[in-house]
């Protein structure tokens, strides 16, 4: 007889970016399989990397909210975080392709911390034209709006 072993869930972390090495945001920006998904990988420079960062970063003060890094064990997996769009705070999240299969938790995490810690009434999602938008957030309560 065996016994099963649970395996041990990921543990996900959210840091300002600013926390994250630039050099590490380049690489993240630049991964060849997000391409598709942020044509602003194209051609990225450090110097537009910092700036980009120094953007996302000002939406705290701007908003009480903003993008994080996110860190699964420890490695910069991606980015996520809520962004202040027309129609409220909308959950952005991209990920390097060998923490796809996160993703699940991590929206779970950030949608936790936006309507627990940042108070946050509603979050809407849009995703990019290479997702299905109905199987991708369904599951976490989404509805279309449109």
């Amino acid at each position: 007889m065996r016994a099963s072993v649970s395996p041990v869930p990921p543990r996900i972390e959210f840091v300002r970016l600013t926390e994250v090495p630039l050099e590490d945001v380049v690489d993240l920006l630049k991964e060849p399989g997000l391409a598709r998904h942020m044509p602003l990988s194209q051609g990225l420079t450090p110097e537009a990397a910092a700036r980009w960062v120094a953007a996302k970063d000002g939406q705290w003060e701007d908003n009480g909210y903003g993008p994080w890094a996110v860190l699964v064990d420890g490695q910069l997996a991606g980015w996520s975080g809520f962004q202040r769009e027309e129609n409220g705070a909308d959950l952005a999240l991209v990920l390097v392709p060998g923490y796809w299969g996160h993703g699940a938790a991590i929206t779970r995490a950030a949608l936790d911390r936006g309507f627990g810690e940042l108070g946050l009434e509603a979050v809407v999602i849009a995703l990019p034209y290479t997702r299905s938008p109905t199987r991708a957030v369904a599951r976490f309560g989404f509805v279309p709006d449109g």
